[in-house]
């Protein structure tokens, strides 16, 4: 069983295509994931992608992206032990440092990609 193991759901009102655009940009995964190298082992286009991990962790990890009514539902999921030993305590930190950073990623994709949209209103709408 992988030591570290997140998966957190956020809701974005954009296509999927316009979340896909944003994980679909190598040059932005070292600023999303500065300690873990990425290999891309299936891309699924507005569906998302499929990583190999090295670095800080070892495994895999996954942006999903479901559409749903009118936005996306981005799924992210990482499987990955640490190269290292760790200590129960150390490997908690490091699980829950992990979740909140996959919610503060997820959250300021949200800011970014509805541009100030207000709750209730339609995509593009003012």
């Amino acid at each position: 069983m992988p030591q570290i193991d997140v998966v957190d759901e956020t809701f974005v009102v954009v296509a999927p295509a316009a979340a896909a655009a944003v994980f679909a940009d190598p040059g932005r995964w070292r600023r999303f994931w500065p300690d873990l190298d990425l290999e891309v082992y299936a891309d699924r286009g507005d569906q998302g992608l499929r990583w190999t991990v090295r670095g800080a962790l070892v495994g895999t990890m996954e942006v999903w992206l479901e559409p749903v009514l009118d936005g996306t539902l981005v799924h992210y999921f990482l499987r990955a032990d640490t190269p290292g030993p760790r200590s129960p305590r150390g490997l908690n930190r490091e699980r829950v440092r992990r979740q909140l950073a996959a919610k503060e990623l997820a959250l300021g994709l949200k800011t970014v990609l509805e541009g100030g949209r207000a709750p209730g209103t339609a995509p593009g709408d003012a």
